[in-house]
Parts: structure tokens; C-alpha cells; sequence
């Protein structure tokens, strides 16, 4: 009877134990919910709405979490939480987190040129640090000549060779132009003192670590080409990218673990355009978006939006043509993503840019939290 009478207390006891976890469990998620209904998103959801009954987009999403929770999730037209697609230019943000956690734990640094690791560039572009060519500094040009050759490249080794004998289009360090052209030679430096494919690197390092199973560099189109491509040709889904922008916005921190030293974040968001005095800035894309003249506007892999009166970026992003905009926002501790991909032949006819609109939604989100809270 006694060995009877434990086992009924033991299981009573349990009993409570599974029944404490159930009410912390619900507690926290009516906490996460009492949180998202403080807010009223109405006016980002009719924004991107409209775009997708315009015809701009056949579906989107959106994540923005405000000091760790999630306060607005939504799914537009036919995207899904498990909608994968490509991201476009915000793929230069994860490309540049690659790159720096190979410099962590390697030989490679940022400021390595061209030519120690690429002998074969012999003239001004094999003069360009490593550095450079994630920030838009390095003169090389900013995208392959159409057809000069056909960029059916399978792998960075081949795209490389498509670039040696380009000219350069300034000297190092003198000039800003946005491109992607660089970050394949960046790419295939990370390769060499790795010894490993980009993807691969791409998964050990950043992917695995942030539980990002459907985020990969594959090629961008069923040619079989542009593969990989660090500047545009990742895809990724809504909560994949959003764990990367929270690990970022933890100085390299993701559940605990350190995926990249916190020196890696403050070098990502530095001013790497350096001293330029005058530097030709195509795009233009702060002073559109944000209306600031500065010249300190790109980091590595990521744009400086906005700063503080110390130079220190506040507001970084990773925007593309595609619609698709990561961005972290110190001002209200938030980061979010918009995941999309536009319609190129609907926008050109209305005279609608993916590139230049998606930004506009981080002014609304800021008006939400700081004004619309009940």
C-alpha cells in the first residue's frame, strides 16, 4: 500500500508541475497578445494592401517586433508564413555577416586587397580591401555588362573570371556606387581562406546557428545560372530573416550563443565609405528616402539611414529592388521585415518603385508606437 500511495503522490505532483507550465505558458502568450492589440496597424496594413490590390505584388508579409515581442504580424494576398521567396539586395546583409564571421575565424581580414588572395587582378581593382567591396568603395563596376558574358555562372571561381578583365570604373576608395559585382570577389576570398563553397559557408555560420532551415544562395532563375549570388540571389522566408534581424539587434547574440563578435555588428554598421569627400552616390537612396544629406551612408552590406548627433547609424536596412526591406530601428527598439517581391512589369506601367516605398513603411510603424498607443 505505501509503494500505491507514493506513486499517487508523485503523480499528484506532477499533475501540478504540468499544470504551473500551462498557466506560464498561457500567461506569456495573452501577454504577447495584450501587446499587439496596443497597437493599431491599420495604416500599414491599408498601405500594403493597396499595393498588393494594385497589382504591384501578388502577396507580401510582415514582422515588426518592438523590444523582443512580436507586435504586428500579416500575410497579404497569396503569401503564407511558409512563403519563401527571393529577397533581392537584402541578401547583402547576410552575405556581409558571412563574410564577417569568416574574417572572425580565418586569416582573412577586412582590410586584405584583392590581389593576396586573387593574384590574377593585376591592375587598380586588385588594390581594393576587402572592406571596399562590401561597401560599395572599391571601384570595381557595379554590375556585369549585359551579355559580357551571359552570367550562367555555376559557382564564384567562374564568376570571378567574368570580372577579372572588366575595367575599373574609379580607383579605390574615391567613389560610392551601388552594385554587386565586388561582393562575388569578396565572396570568393571568404572561399579560399575557408577552402569551402559560399553556401556552405553561408549555412555553418549564419543559417544553422539562427535556425534559418529555408534561407539559402541559390541561382536566380531556372537557366541555371547566378549561383551564388551574394549582392541579390538569396531567398529566404519571414521568420528565417527575422531571426537574423534579431540576432544583429542583440550585438551577435541568438538564444544566448554568439554567432558573431559584437566588434563583427559595430564594424557592419560603421561608416565604411571612409573619408570621401565628394563620393557619387548612385543611388541617392538616403537623401530620397529619409531627405538627409550625409555621406556616411553604407556600412558593410547595409545601409546607414539615419544617425545620431554622434555619427552612430540608428536606423540600418538592407533594402531591394524587389520590395523586400530588413531594417533595425534604434530609435523605438524595433526591428522588422517586409517580405515581397514585386511585379516588374505592373509597377514600371504606374510609375511605381518597390525600392524607394518599401522604406516609407518605417515612418508609419515609428507614428504607430510612438503616437496610435491606447
Amino acid at each position: 500500500m505505501l509503494f500505491f500511495d507514493n506513486i499517487k503522490s508523485v503523480y499528484k505532483v506532477l499533475l501540478c508541475a504540468v499544470f504551473l507550465i500551462s498557466c506560464k505558458n498561457n500567461k506569456e502568450e495573452k501577454i504577447q497578445e495584450s501587446n499587439k492589440n496596443h497597437y493599431d496597424f491599420s495604416v500599414v496594413k491599408n498601405k500594403i494592401q493597396g499595393w498588393v490590390d494594385k497589382g504591384y505584388y501578388s502577396g507580401a508579409s510582415i514582422l515588426v517586433s518592438k523590444n523582443d515581442t512580436i507586435v504586428y504580424k500579416d500575410y497579404f494576398g497569396d503569401y503564407t508564413k511558409e512563403t519563401q521567396t527571393f529577397i533581392a539586395s537584402a541578401g547583402k546583409w547576410l552575405a556581409a555577416a558571412t563574410v564577417a564571421s569568416v574574417v572572425e575565424n580565418t586569416e582573412l581580414s577586412w582590410d586584405d586587397k584583392v590581389k593576396k588572395w586573387l593574384p590574377e587582378f593585376t591592375d587598380i581593382k586588385g588594390e581594393a580591401t576587402l572592406k571596399q567591396l562590401f561597401s560599395h568603395t572599391s571601384g570595381f563596376p557595379d554590375y556585369q555588362p549585359e551579355g559580357q558574358p551571359k552570367d550562367h555562372y555555376q559557382n564564384l571561381e567562374e564568376s570571378v573570371k567574368h570580372i577579372v578583365h572588366l575595367p575599373a570604373k574609379s580607383n579605390p576608395g574615391e567613389a560610392f556606387f551601388y552594385g554587386g559585382l565586388a561582393m562575388q570577389v569578396a565572396g570568393r576570398m571568404a572561399e579560399l581562406a575557408t577552402n569551402k563553397n559560399f553556401e556552405d559557408l553561408f549555412q555553418e555560420r549564419i543559417a544553422i546557428p539562427l535556425e534559418m532551415k529555408n534561407t539559402h544562395f541559390t541561382p536566380v532563375d531556372d537557366g541555371g545560372g547566378h549561383a551564388p549570388m551574394l549582392g541579390g540571389g538569396a531567398k529566404s522566408t519571414l521568420h528565417d530573416y527575422a531571426r537574423f534581424l534579431e540576432m544583429i539587434s542583440h550585438n551577435g547574440v541568438y538564444k544566448r550563443k554568439q554567432v558573431l563578435k559584437k566588434s563583427s555588428i559595430e564594424d557592419m554598421q560603421a561608416n565604411q565609405v571612409g573619408d570621401i569627400n565628394n563620393p557619387v552616390l548612385e543611388p541617392d537612396y538616403v537623401n530620397r528616402v529619409r531627405g538627409l544629406k550625409h555621406n556616411a551612408v553604407y556600412g558593410l552590406g547595409e545601409w546607414r539611414e539615419e544617425l545620431d548627433a554622434d555619427g552612430n547609424a540608428v536606423l540600418i536596412s538592407s533594402p531591394s529592388w524587389a520590395g523586400t526591406y530588413p531594417w533595425i530601428d534604434k530609435t523605438t527598439n524595433t526591428y522588422g521585415f517586409f517580405l515581397t517581391h514585386v511585379n516588374v512589369e505592373k509597377a514600371n506601367k504606374d510609375g511605381f518603385s518597390s525600392f524607394y516605398s518599401s522604406p516609407g513603411l518605417v515612418i508609419d510603424i515609428r507614428k504607430v508606437l510612438q503616437f496610435n498607443h491606447r
